[in-house]
């Protein structure tokens, strides 16, 4: 019996709903195919974007999506993607398999997406090889009102008035693929990019700054020191690579024991990178107005075998469950700091929500465990102590259980506990300090093979199921987890 103890009158504050983010990008099946299928498809679609799609990410409830990069963004010019489709100038997709981009899904089709979702837009713009001018004025397009050059065109697009863009990068992976640079170059190229990223018309921006990659504390010492005070959020990226080894990632089914237990043991380093990558930002900003901005993260291995190498297909199961409940767990209990989050990426690439073939669509795992996660959006953190026992496999441990709690402001509680055990079950016997509850209802994601996933011939052999071996008694919450898991439990 593990013991646990929920201090419901102890609000460790909010949890940001933009924690559970997403990220959208030019590459491979997610946008074409994934997302847009033109408006003349034979596939359902409302202004050429897909009802499915549409569908299932509003039932998931997505806060916000991030487009369109990635590397990809860094080589976008926002005026190729509007007006008529058909006089739009096609370019070739350098980073991602060097295919023809069409640009048929621009500015306005990305806006009517986040429109139809119910999601704000988080907009990356060009520093690689764009220009001052090219941000600033596709700012001005995008959100002023009244008499200008760039509103006028908007207007002539069929938009009157203008949009929100609340979230705004200036740039993205600037270390790496969109352009090398030195961390003083681009704190510098920063200061000045973000001057031009103006508030129109009431439009308040939250500028985001490159920020580092994996355990680059270098780059967050100089960008903190030199811009924290022109910027509102610094970016980091991370990806769980199974094996460690970019050349040879593993594949996403058909693991081992080991494999499983690897991956798990590797994404358990979002933890210590969110701490130390903090400790350097509350040096200089010690009020943490600054927020750290997860916005990509998940798992990345080799494409499945016969896809396009440059297209990031790949399978999703239940250890992409775990993967996903691990780090939701982590960023609710950092959300003092991490503001936002966005998982990489939203349909057929990497460690998607959604996968798609022609007509057919059908929901991960991953997809699964942001459902059952979405009680935590906007609600209080509250105080959960427990030590976990450990999860060993040869001569490694990590801990078994992750967990976090909230309160929603209808006085819901949402405990959500992942068991990274791949034999072992778990019962914990919870103690409710504060509060009175009497009905608990839970689900849990789980299945004796450690590689389940769903297929488009069977697209619901893994989802969510009841947790029956639930009670409360008097004050006493006690469950059971089975070998990895994912569960959500909701107390009234």
């Amino acid at each position: 019996m593990i013991p646990m103890r929920l201090f419901v009158n102890k609000v460790q504050g909010k949890i940001d709903r933009n924690l559970y983010g997403h990220f959208s990008q030019h590459l491979g099946r997610c946008i074409h195919e994934g997302i847009w299928v033109g408006k003349d498809s034979h596939i359902p679609n409302t202004d050429g974007i897909r009802n499915d799609v549409i569908e299932a990410l509003r039932k998931v409830g997505v806060p916000v999506l991030r487009w369109p990069g990635g590397c990809f963004a860094d080589e976008y010019h926002w005026k190729d993607g509007i007006g008529p489709t058909d006089r739009r100038a096609r370019m070739i997709n350098n980073n991602w398999g060097g295919v023809v981009e069409d640009n048929h899904f621009g500015t306005h089709e990305f806006l009517r997406l986040c429109e139809l979702i119910e999601a704000e837009p988080y907009i990356s713009g060009n520093v690689g090889s764009g220009t001052v001018q090219e941000m600033q004025e596709w700012v001005e397009y995008m959100t002023r009102d009244g008499e200008s050059t760039m509103a006028n065109w908007r207007k002539q697009n069929g938009r009157e008035l203008p949009w929100k863009i609340k979230y705004f990068g200036v740039g993205n992976e600037n270390r790496g693929c969109s352009g090398n640079m030195r961390p003083e170059y681009y704190a510098d190229l920063y200061r000045i990019y973000q001057t031009y990223v103006r508030n129109y018309d009431g439009n308040e921006t939250y500028r985001i700054a490159c920020g580092p990659n994996e355990d680059n504390y270098h780059w967050t010492e100089v960008l903190m020191r030199e811009a924290s005070k022109y910027m509102d959020g610094l970016s980091l990226h991370y990806y769980t690579i199974p094996t460690g080894d970019w050349s040879d990632k593993g594949y996403a089914t058909g693991f081992d024991e080991q494999g499983w237990f690897e991956t798990l043991k590797r994404t358990l380093r979002m933890d210590t990178l969110i701490v130390q990558h903090s400790k350097i930002m509350d040096v200089y900003d010690p009020k943490k107005k600054v927020g750290l901005i997860i916005d990509e993260w998940g798992t990345w291995y080799n494409v499945e075998p016969g896809t396009n190498p440059g297209f990031l297909y790949q399978q999703n199961t239940l250890r992409d469950a775990l993967v996903a409940g691990i780090n939701l767990n982590l960023f609710n209990k950092y959300s003092d700091r991490v503001r936002m989050a966005n998982i990489a990426q939203v349909v057929n690439v990497l460690q998607a929500l959604i996968l798609t073939e022609g007509e057919k669509m059908l929901l991960t795992p991953t997809y699964h465990v942001f459902d059952m996660y979405k009680g935590h959006q906007d609600a209080d953190r509250l105080l959960l102590d427990y030590e976990s026992p450990d999860y060993t496999y040869g001569q490694e441990s990590i801990p078994q259980i992750s967990a976090s709690a909230s309160k929603d402001n209808e006085g819901m509680i949402h405990l959500t506990a992942c068991n990274l055990n791949h034999i072992e079950s778990a019962t914990i016997q919870c103690v409710i300090d504060g509060g009175s509850f009497t009905i608990v209802s839970g689900r849990v994601l789980t299945d004796r093979v450690l590689d389940a996933h769903n297929t488009f011939e069977s697209p619901e052999r893994l989802r969510p199921t009841t947790l029956n071996r639930a009670e409360l008694h008097e004050g006493i919450l006690t469950f059971t987890l089975p070998p990895a898991s994912v569960s959500v439990l909701e107390l009234r």
